[in-house]
């Protein structure tokens, strides 16, 4: 079924950290396969706008539709089933320490209700390549560098064929090089159609891979004109 829905759209939408708001009438859409930055300083509400969208905070005031999930509307309930739909990369990398690459993506898959163990495996697979690590299934995370462990947090990311990837500051604890290679690799999903929304201090990238930018300032999401 081909939809021309956006896959992520908030319309006047307030965003509260805790009882504070920290953006407000924030309206923007995100439609399949676009790659959006989104930009501000520290503290200018962009960590508190994407865990509202993957309803880590709840959406108070507005509207938001992720992935055909109304926010406004959300039971907690909803929640696991949203973000089967989504994926999400934090900047710290959060691997369990004590079990290999493959253990770690095959934890999502069972909670996330895959019970056929071919199928998981195969998955698991197709992940890897997609993120260039197709030999590391038996790798523990002390033995890979954190290029390559965060390349396994997108590969987690990817396990459900998200419509969106929502990553906040995926390359912040990287170097340079390494930081580069994992926008390649954040390139490569958006162009097999997956939609990507990117919080990033990183402004080589904005010059480096053209794209729609969303900023956050004093309290409000422009769109910024290339």
């Amino acid at each position: 079924m081909f939809s021309s829905d956006p896959v992520l759209s908030l319309h006047n939408a307030d965003i509260f950290q805790g009882t504070k708001i920290v953006l407000a009438d924030v309206s923007f859409d995100v439609d399949k396969g676009d790659f959006v930055f989104l930009i501000g300083r520290t503290g200018s509400g962009k960590s508190s706008l994407l865990k509202t969208l993957y309803a880590d905070l709840w959406l108070q005031a507005g509207k938001g539709m992720v992935a055909g999930y109304s926010l406004e509307k959300l039971k907690p309930t909803d929640v696991p089933y949203l973000r089967r739909k989504i994926g999400i990369v934090f900047q710290d990398f959060q691997l369990f320490m004590d079990r290999n690459v493959e253990d770690n993506l095959l934890f999502v898959l069972k909670a996330t209700g895959w019970t056929d163990k071919t199928k998981m495996r195969n998955r698991i697979s197709e992940v890897l390549m997609q993120v260039g690590l197709s030999s590391a299934h038996r790798k523990m995370p002390h033995q890979m560098s954190g290029g390559e462990q965060q390349r396994v947090v997108v590969a987690r990311a990817m396990l459900n064929e998200p419509m969106i990837l929502i990553a906040d500051e995926p390359t912040g604890n990287l170097d340079p090089v390494v930081g580069e290679q994992i926008m390649q690799v954040f390139q490569t999903i958006n162009n097999s159609g997956t939609a990507v929304l990117m919080a990033t201090h990183n402004y080589d990238f904005l010059k480096k891979y053209p794209a729609r930018i969303l900023r956050c300032e004093e309290g409000r999401v422009e769109e910024v004109k290339n």
